[in-house]
């Protein structure tokens, strides 16, 4: 996983190969150290990810609720096909924007 809060308005996640049990919280605690007052919202790629299990929908979900309580938005990008029709299926992606 690589974080890139260079720029202090995005945060930019990308690199992971499966957002799950292992690696959820990580993640989840890590976005949330690099989000400042000044941040307008997160971009997680998902282009590289095959497999999405719901630790991992959890930890999107406390990010997004993070990013809302500051007027924020989580935007989850170029999501692989499966991980799409997790998003669909659970309908999360009337919850997250997404960005192909």
């Amino acid at each position: 996983m690589r974080l890139d809060a260079s720029d202090p308005q995005w945060v930019r996640v990308s690199g992971l190969k499966e957002l799950v049990a292992a690696n959820a919280s990580q993640l989840r605690d890590q976005v949330r150290m690099a989000i400042t007052p000044a941040c307008q919202g997160v971009d997680v790629d998902l282009s590289e990810t095959t497999l999405l299990d719901s630790s991992g929908m959890g930890a999107l979900i406390a990010i997004h609720k993070t990013l809302r309580g500051q007027g924020a938005t989580l935007r989850i990008v170029r999501p692989t096909p499966g991980v799409l029709q997790i998003l669909e299926l659970t309908r999360l992606h009337r919850l997250f924007e997404i960005v192909s």
